[in-house]
């Protein structure tokens, strides 16, 4: 049976976990969530009744939680690109920069989303300064850190990255990175570039009119 992956393509972690599929050029198939797949849709509550996806189903197994699913498919379905280093230490730094990215760069830029998603103003605006809030502290901690690297860790593209690109890609949207923010700019740039997030970006790019903030003219 191949390997089956609900969500839907503008999630910034269904993205995650496309980057680490695409990287790698693993089959599977990905059912989509949404109004006009009211089957798959059920399917998936069924299985995760959390509400949360993305949800990786390989046979008889059910993987949630990005991180989970990303190493899952090293240990299940390996491929040419290994996105968790073998040394235990790198692999915690590799942990480490994909906790960053989720929780202090996507869960800051949430913030704005979910308080646009009201409809109430004063809950928008309120939203939309705990995210500046927040990104304003960890822009320039990224870039500091990412200082001399090609990516998040070092020289390979790894689980971080993939939490990386969806995570930059949206925060950037809610609240740009500063010109002051050199280097993080450029690495958000060579994420985009990259041709597995690439194919995610594009795939999700029919969704764009549902940023609540108005996603911008580029991109």
């Amino acid at each position: 049976m191949a390997l089956v992956l609900y969500g839907h393509p503008f999630s910034s972690y269904t993205q995650k976990v496309l980057t680490a599929l695409y990287e790698n050029a693993t089959p599977f198939e990905f059912r989509l969530i949404g109004p006009d797949t009211p089957e798959h849709t059920a399917e998936w509550l069924r299985r995760w009744p959390v509400r949360k996806f993305p949800l990786l189903v390989d046979g008889g197994r059910q993987v949630a939680e990005t991180p989970v699913i990303i190493e899952y498919l090293q240990l299940a379905h390996p491929g040419p690109v290994r996105l968790l280093p073998a040394d235990p230490l790198a692999a915690l730094d590799v942990r480490f920069m994909d906790r960053v990215f989720d929780l202090h760069v996507m869960d800051a830029a949430q913030c704005a989303v979910d308080g646009a998603l009201t409809g109430d103003p004063a809950k928008r605006r309120d939203g939309m300064a705990r995210a500046v809030d927040r990104l304003d502290r960890v822009y320039p901690w990224l870039d500091r850190e990412l200082a001399g690297r090609a990516w998040a860790t070092g020289d390979h593209f790894t689980l971080a990255d993939c939490a990386a690109a969806p995570a930059l890609f949206y925060a950037d949207w809610t609240h740009p990175i500063p010109d002051t923010c050199a280097t993080l700019r450029a690495y958000r740039a060579r994420l985009l570039a990259r041709p597995s997030f690439n194919r995610a970006m594009e795939e999700a790019r029919p969704y764009r009119p549902l940023f609540p903030l108005g996603a911008p003219e580029r991109d």
